[in-house]
């Protein structure tokens, strides 16, 4: 059996530019066995405020190392490395047998919106559309799905979101969910503006991605947009041609 690693990664680091609250994420239980991992982040409101030979492995190291040189210009491909420890883990290609998604549709909390689904969704929908080797199919049963997405109502610590995903010995990512708060931990209700750019940067944990010291990118602790930037398409894209493992 595979022994597998639990990452967890909280960061309400998104912060829409059309809101007034600062998000943050928060840490899971690590399950027995396996390994956390924890990053934070805000949001604000600018408005408002594999085995073989060791000579093998070298070689193989070596030709990824190269690829990422020639690959990392107008990426932050170097900051994901700083924050894995020089490694890349990502989903093994996933186009002809997508990733299972579940989406909580009726969760019984306050300030539950309708459209609040729907801007999930298409947070999965923009990193689709960056190209990559990986594509989402959208189930009804929570059993069914290898990624489940869920909501509280508000993080005892002020945070907006939160990404746990487990991964195998070989940096390949297995499983994964995303959890998303209505409400700020201060109290204001998040707008639907708010959830669709914190699902951004959720999805982009998901999919491999850790911050960006760019405050222009999606993946910046400190969030002020609202899209997907040229940079973070850039660097999926580049970690999406690598496989996976440390580069050390």
């Amino acid at each position: 059996m595979k022994r597998l690693q639990l990452i967890s990664v909280t960061c309400a680091s998104a912060v829409v530019a059309l809101l007034a609250t600062g998000l943050r994420h928060a840490a899971l239980t690590p399950r027995p066995g396996l390994t956390e991992v924890t990053r934070g982040a805000t949001w604000i409101d600018d408005a408002k405020s594999s085995p073989g030979s060791r000579r093998g492995r070298k070689r193989d190291v070596e030709e990824v190392r190269r690829r990422l040189e020639q690959g990392a210009t107008g990426t932050y491909i170097s900051d994901v490395l700083f924050e894995h420890d020089s490694a890349l883990a990502r989903w093994p290609d996933r186009v002809e047998r997508p990733l299972r998604v579940w989406i909580d549709a009726d969760p019984p909390l306050e300030g539950w919106n309708l459209d609040f689904e729907g801007q999930v969704r298409a947070a999965f929908a923009a990193w689709t559309e960056t190209d990559i080797p990986v594509r989402f199919v959208f189930v009804a049963d929570s059993a069914d799905a290898d990624v489940d997405v869920r909501w509280v109502d508000r993080f005892d610590e002020p945070i907006s979101g939160k990404t746990r995903w487990a991964r195998d010995s070989r940096w390949w990512i297995v499983d994964g969910s995303i959890t998303i708060a209505l409400h700020h931990n201060s109290g204001p209700t998040l707008s639907a503006t708010a959830i669709h750019a914190i699902a951004l940067h959720e999805v982009g944990h998901l999919l491999g991605l850790d911050h960006s010291r760019n405050p222009e990118n999606i993946m910046t602790p400190r969030v002020r947009v609202k899209a997907l930037s040229d940079e973070d398409r850039a660097t999926m894209r580049l970690l999406y041609t690598l496989p996976p493992g440390t580069v050390r």
